[in-house]
C-alpha cells in the first residue's frame, strides 16, 4: 500500500518522482555527513531521520513497480545528481572552521601583519624550503573567511604555497571572546562559592 499522496501521481511520473526524491535524500545525506564530521549531533540526527524516510518512500515505489526499468535509471541518476547537489550546497553553506598553512619566502614579511590587521590570528614559524629560508604562517578561521584570506595572500604573496584543512574543534575563536559574559555553569559555580 503506497502513501496517500503518491496515489495521485500518474504511473508515467513515478520515475520523475523517484529521480527528484533521490536527489533530495542524497543531498540531505551529504549535508548530514558534514554535520556529523563537525560534531552537530542534533542536526545530523534530524537530517538522518528525514533522509531515511525519503529513501523508504522511494524504495517502496520501486518495489511496487518492479517491471518499470525507468525507475532504476531514475534511482541511479538521482543518486549521482544528489551527490553533486549535496556537495554544492555544502560548499555554499561555508560552515565550520579551517586551518590555513601558508608558506612564503622571506620577502613576503608583510603578509602576517596584514592578516593580523584584518583580525586573523596568525602564528609565524621560520622554516627552510627548497630554495632557502621561508616563513610558515598558521591561522585558524571560520570557513566563510576563506575568500578574504585568499585575496590577501594572492595580493601580497602571489607565489605563496598554501594548504587548507577542516578543523573539528578549537579551544577559542576570536569572535567567541566575550569577557563580560559568562556561561551559565560559570555563573552557577560563582553563585555556589559565594553562598
Amino acid at each position: 500500500m503506497s502513501l496517500l499522496i503518491l496515489e495521485f501521481i500518474p504511473a508515467a511520473f513515478i520515475p520523475l518522482f523517484i529521480f527528484f526524491a533521490r536527489i533530495l535524500d542524497v543531498s540531505i545525506g551529504t549535508i548530514r555527513i558534514m554535520f556529523v564530521s563537525k560534531g552537530y549531533r542534533g542536526k545530523a540526527t534530524l537530517l538522518g531521520f528525514v533522509e531515511v524516510l525519503i529513501w523508504i518512500i522511494i524504495v517502496a515505489q520501486i518495489f511496487t513497480n518492479l517491471d518499470n526499468w525507468l525507475n532504476y535509471i531514475a534511482f541511479a541518476g538521482g543518486f549521482a545528481t544528489g551527490n553533486y547537489v549535496g556537495m554544492y550546497i555544502e560548499e555554499k553553506m561555508k560552515m565550520g572552521i579551517q586551518i590555513y598553512r601558508i608558506i612564503v619566502n622571506q620577502e613576503n614579511s608583510g603578509l602576517a601583519e596584514e592578516l593580523m590587521r584584518r583580525d586573523f590570528r596568525v602564528t609565524v614559524v621560520p622554516g627552510e624550503g627548497k630554495h632557502g629560508p621561508v616563513k610558515v604562517l598558521f591561522t585558524v578561521a571560520k570557513r566563510k573567511r576563506w575568500q578574504e584570506l585568499s585575496n590577501v595572500v594572492n595580493e601580497l604573496a602571489p607565489n605563496a604555497f598554501y594548504s587548507v584543512e577542516d578543523v573539528k574543534k578549537v579551544s577559542l575563536m576570536e569572535d567567541e571572546i566575550q569577557p563580560t559574559q559568562l556561561d551559565v555553569w560559570t555563573r552557577m559555580l560563582k553563585l555556589k562559592k559565594s553562598i
